[in-house]
């Protein structure tokens, strides 16, 4: 592989001045070698050769020779290039040349196609709007940088401009394309209320927009950022070639010390003979294909995931999905929809009148930003638009609420939070009932006097079960974590079809959850979209976050899903098996080929030309980047 590859795949180096250079040079090369064969013999033509190695020759001379000094570490580079010197040496320039052309002319297509792979991921950042218009308190629209909007600033969107910032729609209605954020075509239709992203397409209508957040901190940014990251980070299998490359050409350069010195010495060999095979040894032993064999694919996959809205940190992510042994999944807002509804109530006798109960519950829920409180405001809305005023709140994770309400004390969580209440038998039937079924009951008890029970239901996802389906078949132990009690849990788990559910899980057991699974199934995936989804999914060996997802568990994960649907994670998956398959076959056809040229080399019967090495060598390259290149298709 080219330094020049080497140096995209780790970020480090972008080629100057104009387009395609370093193809021009090569062809340029590639025309002083043929004026040189069409005017050997003659010195004209060993004009035109040296021409030939200078133009040709050029990037590959400087990129080796920096890496020498930058890096201290030898390089296929290296060998190309003493193999070409040591050609003319004994007077084989025509062969020389063509070393150097064929060499110039395979990196200028690895890095086109390298650059193509890069393609999807670097018009991202173009995507960005760098004004917007702001609106002032008398409704004037002052052009400004993007970069000075804030969280409450007021912003107009007209119709066919990009959105500027994340935000909420306070007046107008248009449909958005988020195909940048979510990767799908279908423009969604954007009313008040509803939120919208930055770098986002705005369709037929204007919209006037409430700031959300500043412009480094929009999801927009965090996409670009992770892209940056992507481009910069390596596998474990691209260090580990990296590391051996330098060894590797060490002992080739001994290897081929010895050639030169050991047959001419001890067995009378022609030394011009020696000399020849020990160049072509130079040429058809650097490991060019096997250090190309994992960066185009991986690049060309996590391209392709960027497409269809799944951004992976780095390679690292993609390449161990097929490693995972067990899978855990919250719940709420994964397996789920994440929008609850109240469908069910029950009010006990001595409970207060609804109207009253519900301008409580709401008035203590509006603090929250749980989907269960959002879903129980919603239902106090349809009843009663009046909100109590809360004197206090005070939270108890992962159970429930305790409220200070006009002098009296309300409790609204889980049966854990008001089991010591004395509640009906009408309504312990009623809590049965409704667990059996899925549903996750609330409980709200005024100055410990049992008031109502509300019934929740969080529909599944459609694709959930073939989700699941999809894992077990590749014999992955799936299992739902949940703060739901166990028969809520069983109820759900059984009808998508998991192995094992945890019930009653609180946010600070999730992490022992995962490290239980870790002991028994050995690496492990945890998805999920929330903040205390976030600690489980830093310890557990993947983390993925769902886009609907708050921004600590999108910090936490090493994949995110632009779209909250769980097909992103099966794709995700197929394109990890399939980056898996094309690297395999990449590594055993190079390693294949090397062994192959060095063999023929060295058979006495065998004459291989310095050419002929170098299309073996080359052609093997190009074909495992090429392979590379199918990762762009999903």
């Amino acid at each position: 592989m080219t330094t020049a590859a080497s140096n995209l795949y780790k970020g480090i180096r972008t080629v100057p001045g104009f387009k395609h250079r370093e193809l021009i040079f090569a062809l340029t090369g590639g025309l002083f070698l043929v004026l040189g064969l069409v005017t050997e013999p003659g010195p004209l033509s060993v004009l035109f050769y040296v021409l030939s190695y200078v133009t040709g020759g050029y990037f590959k001379t400087k990129e080796g020779i920096l890496d020498l000094i930058h890096e201290h570490s030898l390089n296929v580079e290296i060998l190309m290039i003493l193999a070409a010197l040591g050609a003319a040496v004994i007077g084989f320039w025509s062969e020389g040349a063509i070393l150097i052309f064929i060499f110039a002319m395979s990196g200028a297509l690895e890095t086109y196609t390298i650059q193509k792979s890069e393609k999807d991921l670097s018009t991202l950042v173009k995507l960005a709007p760098m004004e917007a218009v702001r609106l002032n308190s008398r409704g004037e629209g002052i052009t400004v940088k993007v970069e000075s909007l804030r969280p409450g600033d007021t912003i107009l969107v007209k119709n066919g401009e990009r959105v500027p910032a994340d935000g909420i729609v306070l007046t107008g209605s248009s449909a958005v394309d988020e195909a940048p954020i979510t990767g799908e075509s279908v423009p969604v239709e954007k009313l008040k209320g509803d939120g919208v992203y930055a770098g986002t397409m705005n369709g037929a209508g204007s919209l006037t927009v409430e700031v959300t957040k500043e412009n480094k901190d929009s999801l927009f940014q965090k996409m670009v950022q992770l892209v940056e990251q992507a481009k910069t980070s390596r596998p474990p299998s691209q260090q580990l070639i990296e590391r051996i490359e330098g060894p590797y050409v060490i002992t080739v350069l001994v290897v081929v010390t010895l050639m030169l010195i050991v047959p001419p010495l001890l067995f009378a060999a022609p030394f011009e003979a020696t000399f020849y095979r020990a160049m072509v040894l130079l040429v058809v032993a650097s490991p060019c294909a096997v250090v190309a064999s994992v960066m185009p694919a991986l690049l060309s996959a996590i391209s392709t995931g960027a497409r269809h809205g799944i951004l992976s940190k780095g390679g690292i992510p993609l390449e161990q999905l097929t490693r995972i042994h067990a899978v855990a999944v919250d719940k709420t807002g994964t397996l789920t929809q994440g929008e609850p509804r109240v469908v069910k109530s029950f009010l006990e006798p001595q409970a207060v009148e609804e109207q009253k109960l519900l301008a409580v519950i709401a008035g203590v829920e509006a603090q929250s930003s749980h989907p269960l409180a959002r879903a129980v405001v919603k239902h106090a809305a349809k009843v009663t638009p009046e909100q109590a005023s809360i004197d206090q709140v005070t939270d108890h994770t992962g159970h429930g609420v305790e409220a200070a309400v006009g002098g009296d004390r309300w409790l609204i969580g889980n049966e854990a939070l008001t089991s010591h209440g004395s509640w009906s038998e009408e309504a312990r039937k009623a809590h049965a009932e409704w667990t059996k079924t899925g549903h996750t009951v609330i409980f709200i008890m005024k100055n410990d006097s049992p008031q109502a029970l509300l019934g929740l239901k969080d529909e599944i996802r459609p694709e959930a079960k073939k989700f699941i389906s999809e894992l077990k078949r590749h014999n992955v132990h799936t299992v739902m974590i949940t703060g739901d009690n166990e028969q809520t849990a069983e109820a759900i788990s059984r009808e998508i079809g998991l192995d094992s559910w945890i019930s009653k899980c609180l946010p600070e057991r999730k992490v022992t959850e995962i490290e239980k699974l870790q002991k028994e199934y050995g690496s492990v995936l945890m998805i999920g979209d929330g903040v205390n989804d976030a600690p489980a999914m830093a310890r557990a060996d993947i983390g993925i976050a769902m886009g609907s997802g708050t921004d600590v568990a999108i910090e936490t994960a090493d994949l995110v899903l632009m779209k909250s649907e769980l097909s992103k994670i099966r794709l995700a998956f197929r394109l990890s098996h399939r980056l898996k398959k094309v690297v395999t076959q990449n590594l055993i056809f190079s390693v294949a080929v090397i062994i192959m040229l060095i063999t023929a080399n060295f058979l006495p019967q065998v004459h291989l030309s310095l050419p002929l090495g170098v299309i073996g060598h080359e052609g093997s390259t190009i074909l495992v980047i090429l392979n590379g290149l199918r990762m762009l298709r999903a």
